[in-house]
């Protein structure tokens, strides 16, 4: 059943739980995710990103996708908008039914991240994820160096009014090796100086144990994109090694089936 993604978090953060949320490529992404989350009886958040809007020429087509596979589930889904840099992609995405909005003006000085955030979380009332800009480094604020300061963290929230804030404690995104090693003082360091649920970023880096840990010590949503494209795209790979298979749904939907075995485990592991 459609959710608003403020109930999953809120659940989730309330028990010390984690809430898995996971990035939406194709329809079969949704499909397996939503499958999977029912296999393990548990809540999930399919999200989309600016670049998968990108991908698919505007976000209505896999928008409505994901809205309507959420509606028919038997679990409690949200749909988010994730990694969206542009006002006009973040009206879309509400007008649309989406419950959530991750904003991204990380790339921004902090006082024009701040502006601009806060006009977000007053213009659209949907429940908001943001992020602080570079903590340390130069790659971005979720390169393996990166660390948010508590403190900043608080002002920022306290600032934007956002209701979940994404913080660097070690990961980064796109990582093909489960060995991110993440800064659990930190965390718990945060979770108690910042009053909303924590998002951990690029945790398809991090192995089981790590998750687990993650939560226990006070993260609450744990965005999960990569881990399911290597699941997918070897599946398709080893069914694409029969030249004679030409039919898509012979491989995207063993792939399908990849993805919501990987989500059904992955959601047991956050709880």
């Amino acid at each position: 059943m459609l959710t608003p993604t403020a109930e999953i978090i809120a659940a989730a953060y309330a028990a010390g739980t984690g809430a898995g949320a996971f990035n939406v490529i194709q329809v079969e992404h949704a499909q397996g995710i939503v499958a999977g989350a029912e296999q393990a009886g548990l809540p999930v958040i399919l999200q989309v990103s600016e670049n998968t809007v990108g991908y698919h020429g505007g976000l209505a087509a896999i928008g409505a996708a994901c809205l309507e596979i959420a509606n028919t589930a038997s679990v409690p889904v949200a749909v988010h908008l994730d990694h969206a840099t542009r006002g006009d992609l973040v009206d879309q995405a509400v007008a649309l039914g989406f419950g959530s909005v991750m904003f991204d003006a990380s790339a921004l000085p902090y006082e024009a991240n701040v502006a601009a955030t806060a006009e977000v979380v007053r213009r659209t009332g949907v429940f908001v994820e943001a992020e602080l800009g570079e903590v340390g480094g130069k790659d971005g604020v979720h390169a393996p160096g990166a660390r948010t300061d508590p403190a900043e963290a608080a002002a920022y929230v306290a600032a934007t009014g956002v209701g979940a804030l994404a913080v660097a404690v070690g990961t980064s995104h796109a990582m093909l090796t489960r060995d991110a090693a993440l800064d659990f003082d930190l965390i718990t360091a945060l979770r108690a100086a910042v009053p909303v649920p924590l998002v951990l970023h690029g945790s398809s880096g991090v192995a089981d144990d790590g998750l687990t840990k993650a939560v226990r010590n006070g993260m609450t949503k744990i965005n999960i994109a990569t881990q399911l494209n290597k699941a997918f795209t070897a599946e398709v790979r080893r069914a694409l090694a029969d030249e004679r298979i030409v039919d898509p749904r012979k491989y995207l939907g063993p792939a399908r089936d990849a993805v919501a075995a990987q989500v059904a485990h992955l959601l047991r592991v956050l709880h």
